[in-house]
């Protein structure tokens, strides 16, 4: 049976009668196809992408598996609507962690239509895309069993400053991550999910070393899927950290060019988290407790969901 993601923070969400994308209980994601070009354009990365020899196969495992394409009925109720078949990189965990990061200082592709650049071109500037070369799209935070999860809305997040950029990715990988505008993050997990030799900090330089050779494809306007299982960490055990790369209706044909613009954008996402891991402690100076308060007060903003109990 085909039922809305729980877990999503990010894209279209299949609620209301608005079309979405659903999951199944067998681990596979069906994202509709878009009526336009960018429908297509997502199939022909995903079919080149399978086959593509010159993808290192140790690069495989951050973009999720590709099943083809199948008719479904479209959540809105308008009918049969191709969809992508994919994996549902959330479905091994109980209580996931999760932020989508999209990545680029540019969202847009050159062939786009005018308009459209514009509207991304406008967006750009009103996030951090253009000044850190990522945004924040959304995310979620597990609490525990009792509590449930801190998830903020979404178009306050996708506004964040450099400074509460930080202070997102601390709260991420934080104990007492709330609501509660006067709690500073204390990054009590750091260490276990962005630091160590399969943290996300060593998959993502993994992904930066194969971005500073690879000039098959130009990743516009994709994201960067952080996940771990948070349950596990409060419990002393392993995070099960998780870097996936998703949304490829923007790719385009690298034609021998490197993708400075991913490129740039993973590179200001490594430092700020490396930031982190050698810096843990610094939210803890007079100043930075002060630029705190400023940016959870604005991140606090409540949503329906995000003090409700989660129910595995």
């Amino acid at each position: 049976m085909l039922k809305i993601p729980e877990h999503q923070v990010a894209g279209h969400k299949a609620s209301d009668g608005l079309l979405g994308p659903l999951v199944d209980d067998s681990g596979r994601f069906y994202k509709p196809l878009q009526d336009d070009e960018r429908g297509s354009r997502e199939v022909t990365f995903y079919t080149s992408f399978s086959s593509n020899t010159r993808v290192p196969d140790h690069i495989r495992r951050f973009f999720p598996n590709f099943y083809g394409t199948q008719l479904l009925e479209a959540s809105d109720g308008s009918g049969l609507r191709p969809h992508l078949v994919l994996q549902d990189v959330v479905s091994s965990h109980l209580h996931p962690s999760i932020m989508d990061i999209k990545i680029g200082s540019r969202t847009w592709y050159p062939q786009a239509p005018e308009d459209y650049i514009q509207r991304c071109l406008k967006k750009d500037r009103e996030t951090s895309s253009l000044s850190l070369g990522f945004r924040i799209s959304g995310l979620q935070v597990h609490g525990n069993k009792e509590l449930g999860h801190w998830k903020p809305e979404r178009k306050v997040v996708q506004k964040l400053t450099a400074d509460e950029v930080r202070l997102a990715l601390r709260k991420f990988v934080s104990s007492n991550s709330s609501a509660d505008p006067y709690v500073v993050p204390d990054s009590l997990f750091a260490s276990s999910v962005y630091g160590g030799s399969s943290g996300i900090l060593a998959q993502l330089l993994e992904l930066k070393a194969w971005f500073e050779d690879q000039s098959i494809y130009h990743f516009n306007s994709c994201s960067v899927l952080i996940v771990y299982e948070k349950e596990s960490v409060l419990k002393g055990g392993p995070s099960g950290a998780q870097v996936k790369l998703i949304d490829f209706a923007h790719v385009v044909e690298g034609n021998g060019v490197i993708d400075h613009n991913f490129l740039g954008g993973v590179c200001s996402l490594i430092k700020f988290i490396s930031e982190i891991l050698t810096t843990p402690d610094e939210c803890l100076t007079t100043n930075c407790l002060q630029d705190s308060e400023r940016a959870v007060l604005t991140m606090g903003t409540a949503t329906g969901s995000e003090q409700s109990i989660y129910n595995a």
